[in-house]
């Protein structure tokens, strides 16, 4: 009779001790918040700049649209942009001392193309204990078609950005992008790209 009166005062204790164990530890138990911000349809409005070209750099202006599937994917449907181009002294130099034309240094004129977007990462951070930020990160992988001064020539790319969350109507990116130009020579065009990104049906 002993026997079992020893084993339930046991088990009385053993629970007894976890419950007061899960009292001292309320954070045993982690839970994930749900997104604050959400994004639907977006329409974007930036800044760029070309700067890996040698002869001559750009500044461009792009608009873009956006469809978001859910949190996790998006399709940015359109992209276009149109530059301002200006000589380094690089080409001049190859214009004065070896009398290469102007024209036989291909120029990117304007651009368009379209993306995949993959975000994987969503958070918020605490500045001075005064303000939140709610950021999140995403990849790209797209097409872009590039109009040179003689030609029209077509790209992958891949890329990346991070987004950063006034409301759940402005937010604003910060994305670098690699595109590689298909051509009998396969080159490189870096886009650097700051955008107003303005979100509806949220």
């Amino acid at each position: 009779m002993r026997r079992p009166v020893l084993t339930l005062a046991l088990l009385a204790t053993a629970a007894a001790s976890a419950q007061t164990s899960e009292l001292e530890n309320p954070g045993a138990v982690a839970a994930i918040q749900d997104r604050a911000y959400r994004m639907s349809t977006e329409f974007d409005i930036a800044v760029g700049v070309l700067p890996l070209d040698a002869f001559t750099k750009q500044i461009y202006g792009q608009v873009a649209f956006v469809y978001h599937f859910t949190d996790l994917f998006a399709w940015q449907v359109g992209r276009g942009a149109y530059g301002y181009n200006w000589s380094t002294g690089l080409k001049g130099e190859l214009e004065k001392t070896y009398g290469v034309l102007p024209t036989t240094i291909d120029v990117v004129q304007f651009f368009v193309g379209s993306d995949l977007m993959f975000t994987p990462f969503y958070g918020k951070t605490a500045i001075l204990n005064k303000a939140v930020i709610y950021a999140e990160a995403y990849l790209l992988l797209g097409a872009t078609v590039f109009k040179y001064t003689n030609a029209f020539r077509p790209a992958v790319n891949v890329g990346g950005g991070v987004r950063v969350f006034q409301n759940k109507y402005v937010s604003y990116r910060l994305e670098v992008t690699d595109n590689v130009v298909l051509k009998e020579r396969p080159e490189q065009v870096l886009q650097i790209n700051l955008m107003l990104a303005l979100n509806f049906g949220s």
